[in-house]
């Protein structure tokens, strides 16, 4: 996965200046690193999603859709690798807190887990009779429930998994860890998208990106009311004619949540406060889909967006981090 005539190269985007021009401040709470720039740390994928890092591996794992299969990123030297190919156009992955990969799969329809000796376990396929969907994005939560979104992407063509008719509404799932029965947490959302709880988990942030399908562009945030969610309400849009995705939070409740699709002005991420206060914004040169945090001290910024990954670091620390 070499960088390929033509395009953006690796390293610091071309034009790089300290401070980097393309990291707004708008607000002095936003925890932008003073003389960090943007990094893009690998290319050559058809639709990146996913990113997870591994800390006690020193890698990052993300899944190239179209291209079936999962890529792996080596800090210590930046060598990049397929990890798992093919994927079953796996998308969102996470991990529990036991380490193991957990993985959203749009071809198998379900939520499966990369067990410590390689083997793969299907977690979720079916809600009662019917099948999933198209899992698409995933947390596991400190008591080990696996919640994770189902808008049914990976359904709706031929491009990142394979068309198929819907069984069930889109819906937000919770699986509990010791009875193995799953929840619906949330079914009023027209495509529920990426989700991320908050620091101490009371708090479980969830993106709609309905708006191409007729719906609304923003982030929800809701209670954690033990296995469930309530007073949900709307915490940031003005987003359209973009969409956000994925979103993460640092160790100071501060929502960083990645952007793109409608407006190539808005291709990048955007920190809120944990009030919804926009605090800044990181621009970059591709429509984005996920990001995590990461690095030896969960304050690097890792950033699938389109055909490549990119990298920042910044100021806090990604929360949650097995």
């Amino acid at each position: 996965m070499v960088d390929e005539p033509g395009r953006l190269p690796l390293g610091p985007l071309p034009g790089t200046r300290y401070p980097e021009a393309r990291i707004e401040k708008l607000d002095k709470r936003f925890r932008k690193q003073g003389n960090a720039g943007i990094e893009r740390i690998a290319s050559g994928c058809r639709w990146a999603e996913g990113p997870v890092y591994f800390r006690d591996g020193g890698y990052l794992l993300w899944s190239d859709i179209p291209n079936n299969r999962i890529m792996r990123w080596l800090e210590e030297d930046g060598h990049t690798s397929v990890f798992r190919a093919p994927s079953n156009y796996a998308n969102g992955n996470t991990r529990d807190r036991e380490g193991r990969l957990v993985t959203c799969e749009h071809d198998s329809r379900c939520v499966s887990r990369t067990e410590h000796d390689g083997s793969r376990t299907v977690v979720m396929d079916r809600h009662g009779d019917k099948r999933l969907n198209a899992p698409n994005d995933v947390v596991v939560s400190s008591d080990g429930a696996i919640w994770f979104t189902d808008p049914g992407y990976g359904i709706d063509g031929e491009y990142e998994g394979h068309k198929a008719a819907r069984e069930l509404p889109a819906a937000v799932y919770r699986l509990d860890p010791h009875s193995g029965e799953a929840t619906v947490v949330a079914d009023d959302f027209v495509r529920p998208n990426g989700l991320a709880f908050s620091p101490d988990e009371t708090l479980l942030y969830i993106v709609d990106s309905g708006l191409t399908h007729g719906g609304p562009a923003h982030i929800r945030v809701f209670q954690v009311n033990g296995t469930k969610l309530k007073a949900g309400r709307v915490f940031a849009d003005g987003f359209a004619p973009a969409i956000s995705d994925g979103v993460r939070l640092d160790v100071e409740g501060n929502v960083w949540c990645t952007m793109g699709w409608g407006d190539p002005r808005e291709d990048g991420v955007r920190c809120y406060a944990p009030n919804g206060d926009l605090l800044g914004k990181v621009q970059l040169p591709e429509t984005c889909g996920n990001l995590c945090f990461g690095g030896k001290k969960r304050n690097r910024l890792f950033i699938a967006a389109s055909t490549s990954i990119y990298a920042l670091y910044v100021d806090t620390q990604g929360a949650q981090q097995p």
